[in-house]
């Protein structure tokens, strides 16, 4: 699949041209010719013989934005100078920061914020530990935990390494809930090790969400972290990308007029997303699934079967399919890829049924070119931001946060899950829907909202909230201490 230029590709190269001449527009015409695109253009210095220019550009890759920058030395009376890449950048010093939402003016705001005031405080959490949700951080605090194991598509790369994405996600809380969230990366992948460290660290915070922690792992470290803690625990690879699919896959089938209990999904990938995103759809009403893994179809036959693919076996593949995944694919309503770039082509997207469903999700490239897939398929979706429907997880994991830490629950099922993703595919409303517009963009002003009511109201109906719900920034009432 061809690539196209992007901002996360972008650099900025200073240079030094003559004042007079066409060494400018030999300079976006150089850019543009060789597959960049110029999106910037400032003048920083002028004199009489020569200009000092800053021109930002955006590649396809980082060996595109070095090519771009070769053949750019070769313009006549051209200098290159400074190169610098604008993603490299924005992470310098980090992305994140600890800020006092009180100011520290004189000795009586110390006196109260730290010693001796903050003693009565900590005396009247001693006696009701619950009052930690009204008087501390904790209510509105998430740990973000990694241990770098399967960062991205990158792999294990270590928690030094998986630090900028954990203060990314850091920020997207912020950005999208109001929510305080610490990147805690943890050099250990020990799973005995990991649950020890979370357990140790929860009385701070009023959730949990695991993150980049590889397969099969993961599923023990959230079963005994969910048996063992009073607080949400939240694997978003798994569950975000699951709530994201349903949701999708909800205004899908309402554009191509199917019911989910009678649509033969088939899915690619049997890792994290896929088995939670297998799960979810089975208890939102999928009955036909059938699940490939790089052996082919998962099925009760199989020698290699470990407990998660027994699992999938035992619940899916009714009819006990055997063969490969571009056999299974064919005749079917709907395909989920969360595995690896082009297993499937064309000729395989035609086999399915007609008004077909395709969400090929595997990044940066696709299962199948989405081009190619639009030729046949109805509905096409994709993990990427430069085509239509993209399935991203940050239109899930602040608002379900939100919906969570309001309520005070302590853990997240099913039902909060189906109902986040019903309250996301509601946002689109009937007169927007249609096949390039199933999921709403990420900055879509009612998102974070919609879901953290829909997941609030659901952990209270299922009994889960340990009092009225609390949004963040309202008082949480009168202090427990009396004088």
């Amino acid at each position: 699949m061809a690539t196209v230029p992007s901002v996360s590709n972008s650099i900025t190269v200073r240079m030094e041209v003559p004042a007079r001449g066409n060494a400018v527009s030999q300079i976006t015409t150089l850019v543009e010719s060789s597959g960049g695109s110029v999106t910037g253009l400032d003048v920083t210095a002028s004199g009489l013989e020569a200009l000092r220019i800053d021109v930002t550009i955006a590649a396809a890759s980082v060996a595109h934005a070095e090519e771009i920058v070769d053949k750019l030395r070769t313009i006549d009376g051209v200098e290159i100078g400074k190169v610098s890449d604008r993603t490299f950048l924005l992470h310098l010093g980090g992305k994140i920061e600890m800020s006092s939402k009180l100011p520290i003016r004189n000795r009586d705001d110390l006196s109260m914020i730290y010693t001796p005031g903050v003693a009565r405080v900590c005396m009247a959490i001693a006696e009701n530990p619950e009052d930690a949700r009204r008087l501390t951080i904790k209510r509105n605090s998430v740990a973000v935990v990694t241990d770098g194991s399967a960062v991205l598509g990158l792999g294990n790369i270590g928690p030094m390494a998986a630090l900028p994405v954990m203060e990314g996600k850091a920020a997207l809380f912020k950005r999208f809930a109001g929510i305080d969230a610490w990147p805690i990366c943890l050099d250990t992948q020990d799973s005995d090790e990991i649950v020890a460290i979370v357990k140790a660290i929860a009385p701070g915070f009023a959730g949990i969400n695991l993150e980049d922690i590889s397969a099969p792992r993961c599923f023990e470290i959230e079963a005994r972290l969910r048996e063992a803690l009073d607080i949400p625990v939240f694997h978003d690879d798994q569950h975000g990308t699951a709530i994201v699919v349903l949701a999708a896959l909800t205004n899908a089938l309402q554009v191509v007029g199917k019911e989910i209990g009678d649509v033969r999904v088939v899915m690619s990938g049997a890792g994290a997303a896929g088995t939670a995103i297998l799960r979810l759809l089975l208890d939102a009403g999928v009955r036909h699934a059938t699940v490939a893994d790089v052996q082919g179809v998962v099925h009760l036959g199989r020698e290699d079967l470990d407990d998660s693919l027994r699992w999938i076996a035992e619940n899916t593949n009714r009819s006990n399919r055997t063969g490969t995944l571009k056999e299974a694919v064919r005749g079917a309503d709907v395909f989920i890829g969360v595995s690896a770039p082009n297993v499937l082509d064309g000729e395989d997207i035609a086999a399915m049924a007609s008004d077909a469903i395709v969400f090929a999700l595997a990044n940066p490239d696709p299962e199948v070119d989405p081009a190619v897939a639009r030729q046949t398929a109805a509905v096409v979706a994709t993990g990427r931001s430069d085509f239509p429907n993209q399935i991203n997880n940050v239109l899930v994991f602040p608002g379900v946060f939100r919906g969570l830490l309001d309520a005070q629950s302590r853990t997240v099922n099913s039902e909060m899950m189906i109902a986040a993703a019903r309250a996301l595919a509601a946002t689109v409303a009937p007169e927007q829907l249609n096949a390039n517009y199933i999921i709403p963009s990420v900055f879509h002003p009612d998102v974070s909202k919609t879901v953290a009511a829909a997941v609030r109201e659901a952990a209270q109906a299922a009994g889960e909230a340990q009092a009225a719900p609390v949004s963040a920034g309202e008082p949480g009432g009168a202090p427990v201490v009396h004088v």
